[in-house]
């Protein structure tokens, strides 16, 4: 429960955007994150179609990866609880989402037969941040503040995403999957630095 704010200490009521940096780099990274993520939704349908799947297939399959990635926040929350950071854990989840994109541009220019198993990994990781974020974003701010910063969060991530559509469909259309994959995965790298270093907490 959110304390009087009478009775509250000075830190936890003052604007913590001013205090530090810590949420606007935990916003930014996830500004970077969530492209990979709504790439994924959003052209992993038309991706699996171009290699030959059938439209009722690849809609299932995208549909079930979407529940896979559930249980995997779940678990990467669970993970996070138990290493008490929420910072490490987002700091591996950007390597892996560079990682997995990497992979499935390698899976579309050579082919591979096991692109199923590869969509459904990569988009259960580029989902595994959100959790991670949010909750930063909520503990680093304090009660008195949390509200707004989760606004801006929400924000921030859903005008990144609604540019994947047009932006990254503008990609596809004039370089390819595979290319277009290699660059959505240079942005994790590129949100790695922007980590912080250490948690952020009112208790």
């Amino acid at each position: 429960p959110r304390p009087a704010r009478a009775d509250a200490p000075v830190e936890h009521v003052a604007n913590p955007y001013r205090a530090n940096g810590f949420l606007w780099r935990i916003h930014a990274v996830s500004i970077l994150l969530v492209v990979p993520q709504f790439t994924l939704s959003t052209y992993g349908l038309v991706w699996l179609v171009g290699l030959g799947w059938s439209t009722p297939a690849a809609g299932l399959l995208v549909g079930a990866s979407q529940f896979v990635g559930a249980v995997g926040r779940i678990l990467v929350g669970a993970w996070s609880d138990r290493a008490a950071s929420r910072v490490g854990p987002l700091r591996i989840v950007a390597v892996s989402a560079a990682v997995v994109m990497g992979l499935l541009a390698l899976v579309d220019a050579t082919h591979l037969a096991a692109a199923a198993v590869f969509l459904v990994v990569a988009t259960s990781v580029t989902v595994a941040d959100n959790g991670l974020a949010y909750t930063s974003v909520a503990e680093a701010a304090g009660p008195f503040w949390s509200g707004r910063a989760l606004g801006a969060q929400n924000t921030g991530q859903f005008i990144a995403a609604s540019a994947v559509g047009p932006g990254v469909g503008a990609l596809v259309g004039a370089l390819g999957f595979a290319a277009s994959f290699s660059i959505v995965g240079v942005l994790p790298l590129l949100a790695l630095p922007l980590v912080p270093r250490r948690d952020r907490s009112h208790d």
